[in-house]
């Protein structure tokens, strides 16, 4: 099961050296959006610029902050939970965001008649709308209960509770978080 918008806050994770921000420069910012092309509407040679990481960015911590909503009263990610924006603010730049760009379905006659769904805006706003959108359509789908933060050493990770004994965002986690454990109990 993928989820655009878990991708998209997915962008910041944990590594043995610290956190890792896929989209902390233009060339990051650049492969992601590349790799998600499809999903975004973009065209495979898409280039960012510094304006858009930055404004992504700044809609990917609104979106990690409505996460940390979503998943309360459990723990939000460790990843920047002091460095979210309040709750109404994150809330206003995603709708805001989502409706800067707006998609609309078109008839398409190529042989046969198909539906296709087109935004007007330029590429970076439909980029950011795309994210916004898809942040959006996921908090307001029955999936949002299902939502966790790893819980696993150093994970930093939301994740999609697919089974009801899942306590983890992947088996590398649970093994981490296992070995912790065992560590502490054999370490008294």
């Amino acid at each position: 099961m993928s989820f655009l918008s878990l991708d998209f806050v997915s962008t910041v994770r944990a590594a043995r050296s610290g956190l890792v921000d896929s989209l902390s420069d233009v060339e990051g910012m650049t492969a992601w959006a590349r790799e998600h092309a499809a999903e975004l509407g973009l065209d495979p040679s898409f280039t960012a610029s510094e304006e858009l990481r930055q404004e992504t960015v700044r809609l990917r911590q609104a979106v990690r902050a409505l996460f940390a909503r979503a998943v309360a009263p459990g723990p939000p990610s460790r990843a920047d939970a002091a460095e979210l924006p309040p709750f109404e603010e994150a809330l206003a730049l995603v709708n805001a965001t989502a409706l800067a760009a707006p998609t609309a379905p078109q008839l398409s006659w190529d042989g046969e008649p198909a539906l296709v769904t087109v935004s007007p805006a330029d590429e970076s706003a439909r980029l950011r709308g795309r994210l916004a959108t898809a942040a959006a359509e996921f908090l307001a789908s029955p999936d949002r209960a299902l939502l966790r933060t790893c819980q696993a050493p150093r994970c930093v990770l939301y994740y999609v509770k697919e089974h009801p004994r899942q306590e983890w965002c992947s088996t590398a986690c649970g093994n981490r978080a296992r070995a912790a454990r065992h560590y502490r109990e054999h370490k008294k």
